[in-house]
């Protein structure tokens, strides 16, 4: 029974969300391609175009928590098609930019609008998946991340090289394409996702007697329990949560964002950039789908995200030090490798801790704070860029954020405790003498 429900929730429900994710990524860091024609059509500097990539941030760190709050009380179904749907508009919309200020306005409201869609994913997927399986879907979940860059970075850089078609700029073309299949998924989603198991009529009765039973039994087992979804946003391990994520974007965005720019100064055009731009993202979807299963055999889950971000700064390390274009690409593959592989490890900590709305707030908290460091990243990169003329400071820097990230992994012990255990699957003995007879 436990091997037929996970295949159907695996195939009916982790696809459409992965495709979401997918997009919102895409969305959400279509400006670091798009950056290559409209810094210089619109006039930006290094650290104001920094700041207008970073504060998407800071309106996504203010609706965070509500947002997640508000899935909770409205359903999965209708409210991350309502997130989709807003951000989609106003994607297509930021190709209407004429200055700074409605730079930083799009921006600010494009946070505003995707607020609540990861955390909400993360919190809809433990209504579906017990914790013995929760490891490996979030990592399959997560595998979008890096694969928007490698579908993406290639197709952004193709729209950026229709500049004039239609007398429309490359940028723009960017912003209208890439905001039109979140428009087109909210539609999907509003009609193809389950609240909830009870729902789901592709599960038979018997299957979803099983899958809520687990869940309900998980639920009553859990070692935290708050008064309401507020009250969780003040646990110490929760806060700890946010400082320890923050690393994370703070890295990732940082190097993502600027990496088009990175790129440039081989003086490709922007296809080719775009196509470079994937290269270290493909590695570390590979390294998406087998460190997670390797994290779960060891059950070393501090250890396996320490070894993720120290391999993560030794790439920036080695790329912000090394003077040969393929040696340095390498070296950023390296760095992608380490920024992602472990980020699945560390979203079933808080799963573990938190039920229902808590969950809910908590995970809402951890990412909005986590991704202050979407905003920091971006902008330490582009004044440290300016200030010193070159990106090797800014990746040096990016490198230090990944010790401590380290650093962090090794500090969690003392607050958690041992790493958390989960009941491993249930074999697979459907085949046996033993359950054919009993069948019989």
């Amino acid at each position: 029974m436990e091997r037929i429900v996970m295949r159907k929730v695996m195939w009916r429900i982790v696809p459409l969300l992965a495709v979401c994710y997918l997009v919102s990524f895409v969305d959400k860091t279509n400006i670091g391609v798009a950056q290559l024609g409209m810094q210089e059509g619109l006039g930006l500097s290094d650290a104001a175009f920094g700041f207008g990539a970073g504060i998407f941030f800071i309106g996504y760190f203010l609706c965070e928590v509500p947002s997640n709050l508000a899935l909770v009380r409205f359903g999965a179904r209708r409210w991350i098609a309502r997130i989709m749907l807003t951000w989609g508009v106003i994607v297509v919309l930021t190709a209407l930019v004429q200055d700074v200020m409605s730079f930083n306005a799009l921006r600010f409201l494009l946070g505003a609008a995707e607020a609540g869609f990861y955390p909400g994913a993360l919190f809809y997927l433990s209504q579906w998946v017990p914790a013995a399986h929760r490891g490996k879907v979030i990592g399959l979940f997560l595998l979008a991340n890096p694969v928007s860059t490698v579908v993406g970075a290639p197709l952004m850089g193709i729209l950026l090289d229709m500049h004039g078609f239609l007398g429309v700029e490359g940028w723009q073309w960017v912003f209208v394409i890439t905001g039109l299949p979140a428009l087109v998924l909210a539609v999907v989603v509003f009609f193809a996702l389950p609240d909830s198991p009870q729902s789901a009529k592709w599960l038979t009765a018997q299957e979803r007697v099983w899958l809520v039973g687990a869940l309900n039994a998980e639920r009553a087992a859990a070692p935290a329990s708050h008064g309401s979804g507020w009250r969780a946003l003040l646990d110490r391990r929760v806060l700890f949560l946010c400082l320890w994520f923050a690393a994370f974007p703070t890295a990732a965005y940082g190097l993502r964002l600027w990496l088009p720019t990175l790129i440039a100064e081989l003086d490709v055009s922007a296809t080719v950039n775009g196509l470079l731009n994937a290269v270290p993202f493909l590695f570390a979807a590979i390294a998406l789908y087998f460190w997670p299963r390797i994290a779960a055999r060891t059950g070393r889950s501090y250890r396996q995200i320490a070894g993720c971000t120290l391999v993560g700064a030794a790439g920036l390390a080695g790329a912000a030090l090394s003077e040969n274009a393929v040696v340095e690409l390498a070296f950023i593959s390296l760095a992608a490798v380490g920024m992602f592989a472990g980020q699945p490890i560390f979203w079933s900590l808080p799963s573990r801790l938190l039920v229902g709305a808590q969950a809910a707030a908590g995970l809402a908290l951890i990412n909005s704070v986590g991704n202050l460091g979407g905003f920091v990243g971006p902008y330490a990169v582009g004044a440290i860029k300016g200030a010193t003329g070159s990106l090797s400071a800014s990746m040096l820097f990016l490198a230090g954020v990944m010790v401590f990230a380290a650093v962090m992994a090794g500090i969690a012990r003392t607050v958690f405790g041992s790493p958390p255990t989960v009941p491993a699957p249930a074999p697979d003995v459907s085949a046996t003498p033993a359950r054919n007879a009993q069948e019989s």
